[in-house]
């Protein structure tokens, strides 16, 4: 009987280690030509940069807005809270190169400052929304039953019930406007998507070979989730996170321009956009340079999220 259960644990964790590495195969090959055709394989889907143009763009354009984020200081040509009247409404030229606004700052460094708040918007909101989508969406995909009722069918249908934004805007006017319940609202707004991914991706993964080997093994839930199940739903929660960024960029942008996100005198690329309401035709570049600016934040991370998805997934990744 101990030599029975001996080779029974051994053809488990035999499992398990093959389950990991990707190498069973149900033809029959040996454990070693298995091996071998994985790592050759790995080694010819060595992706190029060539290969995912329009990823390699976006990170480029996020890293001019990360410089320009952290180094805006150096960056600025002039302070961006300075006023001058009587250079006000200025077209672009050798010293203002985007002009300047109707209170006479530069338009340039105003945009340059806007990427900080933009960008710290972006990365703490989805660092919030993740980590309450990822805590929720496991232990309703792993536990089931009463947990998944209550997180899946109550709180996720009453967040959806509303639209994110409309519900952010609630939550900003109740509470005031101000950077921190900016994230707040937004986060609120924003986590039922994660939780949702992560509780379908969790409700897969628990059925899976190895996970049951590992728990017939006596592993406790903690470690199965933490050493078998989550490694394995990093993939899509990473794309998920690239896109959600650009989200909360727009929705930055869109409640700075309600007059709900930071307040003045701290420049925005939303409230750029609704300072140069009043000047639209005769001097446009005030709505120019901000919306590009959010254009092409959004697109970048579109991109990167686009470029992640194919990269992470073999089915689709360029060989």
């Amino acid at each position: 009987m101990c030599l029975l259960r001996n080779v029974k644990e051994r053809t488990i964790v035999l499992l398990m280690k093959r389950e990991h590495e990707g190498i069973i195969d149900e033809s029959g090959p040996s454990m070693s030509d298995s091996v071998q055709s994985h790592t050759l394989d790995t080694r010819l889907s060595v992706p190029r940069i060539g290969d995912y143009r329009l990823a390699t763009m976006g990170c480029a354009i996020l890293l001019v807005f990360m410089m320009c984020a952290i180094f805006a200081p150096l960056l600025a040509p002039h302070d961006p809270a300075q006023l001058n009247l009587a250079a006000r409404l200025l077209p672009p030229s050798s010293e203002h190169w985007f002009g300047t606004d109707e209170l006479g700052r530069d338009v340039l460094s105003r945009t340059i400052y806007g990427a900080r708040v933009s960008l710290t918007v972006a990365v703490t909101v989805v660092a919030i929304s993740l980590a309450l989508g990822l805590l929720l969406g496991a232990v309703a995909g792993f536990y089931g039953g009463i947990t998944d009722t209550v997180v899946n069918i109550y709180l996720s249908n009453a967040f959806l019930a509303l639209p994110g934004i409309l519900l952010a805007v609630a939550f900003v006017a109740f509470l005031g406007p101000s950077l921190t319940n900016l994230i707040l609202a937004l986060a609120l707004a924003g986590w039922v998507n994660y939780a949702r991914l992560v509780r379908a991706q969790v409700l897969a993964m628990k059925e899976r070979e190895f996970v049951q080997a590992a728990r017939a093994l006596g592993a406790n839930d903690l470690r199965l989730m933490m050493r078998h199940i989550l490694p394995n739903i990093v993939q899509p929660l990473i794309v998920q996170a690239a896109v959600g960024m650009a989200a909360a960029v727009l929705a930055e942008a869109t409640l700075s321009f309600l007059g709900l996100g930071v307040q003045p005198p701290t420049p925005t690329w939303g409230a750029m956009l609704n300072d140069a309401r009043s000047h639209l035709f005769e001097s446009p570049y005030l709505v120019l340079f901000p919306a590009v600016a959010v254009a092409l934040c959004v697109l970048s991370f579109n991109f990167v999220g686009d470029g992640l998805r194919d990269y992470l997934d073999p089915r689709t990744r360029v060989r």
